[in-house]
């Protein structure tokens, strides 16, 4: 897990981990900015310190394949053979919380899922 937005392309021609430009990369780079300026830690960049010291995502915002590399992934599909704009949300550097932690990250969140969803 993570605390970041990352948008596509989640993969490149090279197969490594690259800056992979869509035709629609600024629109994207709105929506993934959108869902991060609301939400404090994420939108530092640093959010997992204990877990990976050296990750940075300016303003908590990352393109897919300059993190990581994923052939054939939901969102660059979605993107090239149906024209759905989709973004992955990493909501927390612990993939399985806790149901007492939940509220918490309700919290964190609320004001960016309704800024998310004024972006339509």
């Amino acid at each position: 897990g993570s605390l970041v937005v990352n948008y596509p392309f989640d993969d490149d021609e090279q197969g490594i981990a690259i800056y992979s430009k869509s035709p629609d990369d600024a629109v994207f780079q709105r929506l993934a900015l959108a869902y991060s300026k609301e939400n404090e830690k994420m939108y530092q960049g640093s959010p997992c310190k204990d877990m990976y010291p050296t990750e940075y995502f300016p303003h908590g915002i990352t393109n897919g394949a300059q993190w990581y590399n994923v052939p054939g992934g939901m969102q660059d599909w979605n993107y090239l053979h149906t024209n759905c704009f989709e973004v992955t949300i990493e909501l927390g550097c612990v993939k399985y919380p806790r149901a007492e932690e939940l509220p918490k990250y309700w919290a964190q969140n609320r004001r960016s899922l309704l800024q998310f969803m004024k972006q339509v």
